[in-house]
């Protein structure tokens, strides 16, 4: 482990702008969900029957955990159900990005040259995700502890964020052992975090209650925030944790630099003739990708889909949260404004997607694999647009197969496609602006994803807290139409069109006149 400190400040270093955004983003969900809370439901009696309609819903149970009482409290945990799983996200992502990448981007190898241990670049890589999600765990209890809320219940809330963060962080370090690409290590890490919230969802809504045991996901609603606190499910994530990080050193004392435990398939001896284009390779690099995201939206889908058919009911005698409801998703009838306020998350998932896609240009670069594919009769241009064409087309489909699984729960068929795909002019201007950065100022290319959560802070805390029109108007996803329920204009589409492409356009100008590959 020696060098470990030293490369744990690189990582900070390398990661100064990534962490805090992620950090300060996740932190003001919470409280903004506790003053959407406490407006909407301002006494007992209003949470009570909140309450009475979800505790047994086992659509919304599969959603978002048990809800365990009718606090103030109770209801902001059950609210925040999602959560872990996005901090989980973050922190195997993080580690994987410092290990798997590094290696695969010959940059470990560089670092290992100098006096620093085997092992220090793993450690160092889980240690900073870790930290990460701890002191994300602290400030979401210190801030909502600061809003009044009982002090015991809000720090077991965040410290269950940063127990899933742990363990994740640990089974990002095992995957990146496996795998030999980075991508592939992203796949098994996904895989993962959809097979423990599938496990919590089905402990919590069904018979088999000893299943959401076997979650981190489930840990950390187990924890029972504001109803009677289990601080020893903590040690749970710390040991599960040590455990997996000590598998990921055993596994990689196991294998050599560059190498992976599990054995890649060869591949043919020519390409086929349906490979030989930039358009081709393109796919070919990003179909999984696609497919992954597809799927795991399509099932977020069809839970959010089966929660609509509940809205009308649990809002019909609360005008409050009608209120809301109506002022994130748009105007027009409850159950409308709860399905547009629901394409817009989609949209804002579509666009980490597109995001993903159009930096995966950066990552062949960095890699050293753009090099012999530009050296052929291929441009710049061709093997650019290539890409970015993967990105637009496939966040085009990847909404419209949302749409359709969001309205086959709720009843309507495809009628939910067009309102999922009127998010696109804002998904394509995330692209665009990616693509910019790709060519402007390749070594922060990875600032597209501090816009993105940006677009996601001021579309969801911003609008339920009201802030200023002129504050919510930067993202471009509070200028579209607000489907079903909405009325649909042109001019806002063209204009974020242009401006997305535009911004690609930029971007392949520069990446045309800049060297290649830049560090």
């Amino acid at each position: 482990m020696t060098g470990t400190f030293a490369l744990l400040r690189l990582v900070l270093r390398r990661d100064r702008l990534l962490l805090p955004l992620w950090i300060i983003a996740l932190t003001a969900a919470p409280m903004g969900y506790l003053s959407s809370i406490e407006a909407a439901y301002p006494d007992e009696a209003s949470r009570q029957h909140f309450y009475d309609l979800n505790a047994s819903s086992a659509t919304f149970v599969v959603r978002n955990g048990p809800l365990y009482g009718s606090s103030v409290g109770n209801l902001l945990a059950w609210q925040c159900g999602f959560v872990p799983v996005v901090a989980g996200l973050i922190a195997l992502l993080t580690v994987i990005r410092h290990t798997r990448t590094e290696e695969e981007a010959g940059r470990r190898e560089l670092t290992g040259a100098t006096v620093v241990g085997r092992h220090a670049g793993l450690a160092a890589a889980v240690i900073a995700a870790c930290g990460a999600c701890l002191a994300y765990g602290v400030l979401v209890g210190a801030g909502l502890s600061a809003q009044g809320v009982p002090a015991a219940g809000a720090f077991a809330l965040g410290l269950g964020f940063s127990l899933c963060g742990w363990v994740f962080a640990g089974v990002g370090a095992v995957a990146a052992q496996l795998t030999w690409g980075a991508s592939g290590a992203r796949g098994i890490g996904i895989g993962g975090l959809v097979l423990a919230f599938l496990l919590r969802a089905a402990g919590d809504s069904g018979p088999a209650g000893w299943l959401s045991w076997l979650s981190p996901i489930g840990w950390a609603h187990r924890l029972r925030p504001f109803a009677g606190e289990r601080w020893w499910v903590l040690a749970l994530g710390v040991f599960a944790t040590a455990l997996l990080f000590a598998a990921a050193v055993l596994l990689s004392a196991r294998r050599d630099l560059g190498a992976a435990l599990l054995p890649a398939r060869p591949g043919r001896a020519t390409a086929k003739a349906s490979l030989r284009s930039p358009w081709a390779l393109a796919w070919r690099l990003q179909r999984g990708t696609l497919v992954v995201w597809t799927g795991c939206l399509a099932l977020v889908g069809l839970l959010m889909g089966g929660v609509a058919k509940n809205v009308a009911g649990m809002m019909r005698d609360n005008p409050a949260v009608a209120e809301v409801f109506s002022r994130v998703g748009g105007g027009g009838a409850v159950t409308d404004a709860y399905l547009a306020g629901t394409m817009t998350l989609f949209g804002l998932a579509a666009a980490g997607y597109a995001v993903q896609a159009t930096l995966k240009l950066r990552a062949e670069e960095a890699a050293g694999r753009a090099e012999p594919v530009l050296a052929t009769a291929v441009g710049r241009l061709g093997w650019a647009a290539a890409h970015g064409l993967i990105a637009v087309l496939g966040s085009a489909v990847l909404l419209a197969v949302t749409g359709l699984a969001t309205g086959a729960a709720y009843g309507t068929g495809a009628s939910l496609v067009p309102a999922a795909l009127a998010q696109l002019p804002a998904v394509w201007v995330l692209a665009g602006l990616a693509a910019a950065l790709i060519g402007l100022a390749p070594r922060f290319a990875a600032a597209a994803w501090g816009l993105l959560g940006a677009f996601l802070l001021l579309s969801l805390v911003g609008t339920a807290l009201r802030w200023s029109p002129a504050v919510l108007g930067i993202s471009p996803f509070q200028h579209l139409a607000r489907l079903p329920g909405g009325t649909f204009s042109a001019v806002p589409v063209l204009w974020l069109v242009l401006i997305a492409g535009a911004a690609g356009a930029v971007g392949l100008i520069a990446l045309r006149r800049r060297d290649i590959p830049v560090g």
